[in-house]
């Protein structure tokens, strides 16, 4: 009897050790969903676009940060990490650090700036929308007090942050990231998307930063194989 569990145990160890070194199997539908309309990407020919559609203003967004970095790492040589800012909640001001990234975007200092924007709303609190008692603040911050933020931060005037994130180019591409999120029926922040084709799933992004990392090496080769 010994012997036959000591077999048996042997057998399971094994099962473990293989399903432990196996290739994980994705499933279309559940770990990834194929989008119905692909969307256009801003990476170059050539590239594949890991896209984080995200909020200066959404805690899990902040939370999120030490994932995308390893993520980040993690990215085959031919793909590259791409931002898109949603705004669509308005309450808690998203629409403003929408406008914000974007000006910073066009005025070469966004990449500077991504860590410096999450930490003014979630630890130093000077752009926070929300109150230490976890309540949306009255009145909210203003993208006049983010221009002064930027500007301590980069030397970039005040007044030219403005004139970039109200002119007409910052209007049109928030236009279009509200479209483009519409389209990608993101379901929140934060939310992956992988060459405007393949949208991860939540549980997989909000889960074990490797699992996630695993299906988007998968999803970048499935799609550079096209």
């Amino acid at each position: 009897m010994k012997t036959r569990y000591r077999l048996l145990f042997s057998l399971l160890a094994a099962l473990a050790t293989v399903s432990a070194g196996a290739a994980p199997v994705w499933t279309e539908g559940h770990d990834y969903f194929v989008l119905f309309q692909p969307q256009p990407t801003s990476v170059p020919p050539g590239k594949i676009e890991v896209l984080e559609v995200f909020s200066y203003g959404c805690p899990a967004c902040n939370l999120f940060q030490p994932n995308i970095e390893l993520l980040k790492k993690g990215l085959p040589p031919n793909a590259q990490l791409a931002y898109l800012p949603a705004a669509f909640n308005k309450a808690e001001d998203w629409p403003m650090y929408q406008r914000a990234y974007f000006a910073a975007q066009a005025l070469g200092i966004a990449d500077r700036t991504h860590q410096l924007m999450f930490d003014a709303v979630w630890k130093t609190g000077e752009l926070a929308n929300l109150d230490s008692l976890h309540r949306l603040k009255s009145p909210q911050p203003t993208i006049e007090q983010a221009a002064k933020a930027y500007a301590r931060w980069t030397g970039v005037k005040p007044e030219e942050f403005l004139a970039m994130a109200n002119s007409f180019s910052v209007d049109g591409k928030m236009r279009s990231a509200d479209e483009q999120v519409m389209a990608m029926q993101v379901p929140g922040t934060p939310c992956i998307v992988v060459n405007g084709r393949y949208r991860i799933a939540d549980d997989i992004t909000h889960g074990p930063v490797e699992r996630l990392i695993a299906l988007v090496q998968f999803l970048a080769a499935k799609d550079s194989a096209h």
